[in-house]
């Protein structure tokens, strides 16, 4: 992907200038999330959780470019369409058709092992090196104009004069996106279907470059999905698994081009933040959700705007996950495997991104000043807790969230 340079206070939170000290002085060595003075959580925070239920759709988020399409497979008709012929630049999502064109005439079956890892982390961890060799080896825009002749794409193009170097540059409709995904699931050779669905339905939450790619429909409905994400903008840098480190720039990794620059009517500048993929058993429903924000967007509201349209759309066979969507605040907050602080990290989330509580439990006691709460919400799509301190909610625990009875 383009590399981007990357929602209380109430009596239950006061405790004694005793406790404080205490607490704080031992969270000062241990706890890895960044609190923010209370004056400005207050300003930033959003309203409480929702329910993952999805509402009269498409819903864009204010400020938000759309180009929206779902397709059911089952019927042979689209169940959403908003401005699916507008193109996008592709940012990630161009891996799809990097990957096809190597694949075109090639077996998985017999590919060298180099390959076959290559086009491993380039679907499932989204890596740029990748997709920077085959770019780089195999013709660069033709790769693309070959790809738009072999599936017939109406608004696909090479990225703009200048700019042939940057795959991520490419522009791709919703339309053409769905289109591409049909291929691959109705008319691709089984052994190319399978390579490339597999590795979708395996993707990474952390990508090659530290991001958090499970947002949209790996956010939106529970599994079976396969996903293909793609991002580019002035972000701040990833802080995705327990260490957190930014992997290295891959040459499409560009500060973003000035606007207006590109083929008519592609922005190669706003922060670009796209989901596509299928959804379902016997991936019945293609979903493809591309996404512009404005300027100086960060990487969390930019995640939550979209999920927020992605649980909004129709898309047959899908199921919405159980829980209650709740808006977070604080830089890095950490996601724990258990209910306690220690060496137990999973991963961060991205700054003020929304997230779907299951259940909450008591664990150990947190002091992030003028903060302390012993209470702990599960996150169920990563497989840890946070500390309620960092949810959007004026309360120590939860009132719309059921205790925890299974989990660790």
């Amino acid at each position: 992907m383009l590399r981007i340079a990357r929602h209380s206070h109430t009596t239950a939170r006061r405790t004694s200038r005793r406790l404080l000290a205490a607490t704080a002085a031992f969270l000062s060595f241990s706890f890895t999330g960044a609190a923010l003075p209370h004056s400005v959580a207050a300003a930033t925070e959003p309203a409480g959780g929702s329910a993952s239920v999805a509402p009269a759709s498409p819903q864009v988020p204010a400020g938000v470019t759309a180009g929206v399409a779902v397709f059911d497979r089952q019927t042979g008709t689209f169940t959403e369409q908003l401005a699916p012929a507008a193109a996008f630049r592709s940012a990630s999502v161009v891996k799809l058709l990097i990957a096809l064109d190597f694949l075109w005439t090639r077996s998985p079956d017999t590919l060298p092992a180099a390959d076959r890892t290559r086009l491993d982390v380039m679907l499932r961890s989204s890596q740029d090196a990748a997709a920077n060799h085959y770019w780089s080896t195999y013709g660069g825009p033709a790769i693309v104009e070959r790809m738009v002749t072999r599936l017939g794409l109406a608004d696909t193009a090479p990225p703009p004069a200048g700019y042939e170097g940057y795959w991520g540059y490419t522009a791709m409709s919703a339309r053409d996106v769905v289109k591409t995904y049909r291929h691959i699931l109705e008319t691709a050779p089984a052994p190319v279907r399978d390579f490339v669905m597999e590795r979708l339905r395996r993707s990474t939450r952390c990508a090659s470059d530290s991001f958090d790619q499970h947002f949209g429909i790996a956010g939106a409905f529970d599994r079976p999905w396969a996903v293909k994400q793609g991002w580019s903008g002035t972000y701040a840098k990833g802080n995705c698994g327990p260490v957190g480190t930014t992997a290295a720039r891959g040459a499409d990794a560009s500060v973003p081009a000035p606007a207006g620059a590109g083929v008519a009517s592609v922005d190669l500048s706003r922060p670009a933040l796209h989901t596509t993929g299928t959804v379902g058993a016997g991936d019945r429903s293609i979903v493809a959700v591309l996404t512009l924000h404005p300027d100086g967007t960060s990487y969390g509201k930019a995640y939550t705007d979209l999920g927020r349209l992605t649980r909004s759309l129709n898309v047959p066979g899908a199921a919405a996950p159980k829980g209650r969507w709740y808006g977070t605040w604080g830089q890095d907050v950490a996601v724990r495997t258990e209910p306690a602080v220690g060496d137990n990290l999973l991963t961060r989330l991205p700054a003020g991104v929304e997230v779907l509580v299951g259940c909450q439990k008591k664990g150990q006691l947190v002091s992030v000043p003028p903060y302390t709460n012993d209470w702990w919400a599960y996150l169920p799509q990563y497989g840890g807790y946070v500390t309620n301190i960092y949810l959007s909610h004026p309360d120590n625990q939860l009132p719309d969230v059921p205790l925890c009875t299974n989990q660790k």
